[in-house]
């Protein structure tokens, strides 16, 4: 996987990149992992209505083809785009979500804060008031056959084997939980784009200004909030490395 590590660009340019490379790859090309800041934009997604955005005041709204609700992009939040081709690597979008959740878990916890999955939220969330806990989450996701770890905490150094279809109930419970890093995706013709993004030092302000991810109340976090003090730069360098690895086929 090749990574491009592109600096501040502005979201539009970026998202009509990401289509033109998808439309034109080939079966023969390479997968892509683009790395980014945004200026301050809020994104919907396709699902995305309009009443989720509370108050946009001076920062552009743009309508987006990815999965999930309205989110907010600003400077201070590593962006990351893979550009994959699914058939290529032999899993299906399911395992794809799973891999980015889990390349996310590993991330936070090589700076010491413990990241949780929510069964029926996609996106990575902190205990708010106890980030550094190993203990597992009474929502978690859950399947038949096994309870998949919804933490990094399970000490296994390669990416954690994806469990099977796992139960959602309709309405997540996030109690007690903050935003972290969210996700959002779009697959066409077997080819991935758009991402995840995680949030290390910015201003969350405007993050009041919508409901995050259609949630109403849902508290967004960073690095800084967690009292973690990491440059982009590192954090960039981890992310991109979690990512390249567990993507593989």
């Amino acid at each position: 996987m090749m990574v491009r590590d592109l600096g501040q660009v502005d979201l539009l340019p970026t998202l009509e990149a990401m289509q033109t490379f998808t439309e034109q790859r080939h079966s023969d090309s390479p997968d892509e992992l683009w790395l980014c800041e945004h200026p301050p934009v809020f994104t919907q997604g396709l699902a995305g209505k309009a009443s989720h955005v509370l108050d946009a005041r001076n920062i552009p709204v743009v309508q987006t083809n990815r999965g999930g609700q309205v989110t907010y992009h600003g400077p201070g939040q590593l962006v990351a785009y893979p550009l994959l081709d699914l058939k290529r690597a032999g899993y299906f979008v399911k395992e794809y979500v799973y891999r980015l959740e889990d390349a996310l878990l590993r991330t936070l916890a090589t700076f010491g804060v413990i990241g949780h999955r929510v069964a029926g939220a996609p996106g990575i969330y902190v205990r708010l008031y106890d980030p550094h806990s190993h203990a597992l989450l009474p929502q978690r996701p859950q399947c038949q056959n096994r309870q998949p770890s919804d933490s990094a905490s399970s000490g296994q150094i390669g990416p954690t084997p994806y469990p099977g279809p796992i139960h959602a109930p309709q309405t997540p419970n996030l109690t007690g939980l903050g935003k972290i890093a969210a996700l959002g995706i779009k697959v066409s013709r077997n080819c991935t784009y758009h991402g995840v993004a995680l949030n290390v030092s910015m201003d969350l302000s405007p993050f009041s200004n919508i409901n995050p991810c259609g949630y109403v109340g849902l508290q967004t976090v960073d690095f800084s909030t967690m009292g973690i003090t990491a440059e982009l730069e590192q954090v960039k360098q981890v992310l991109s490395q979690k990512l390249v690895s567990h993507l593989l086929p």
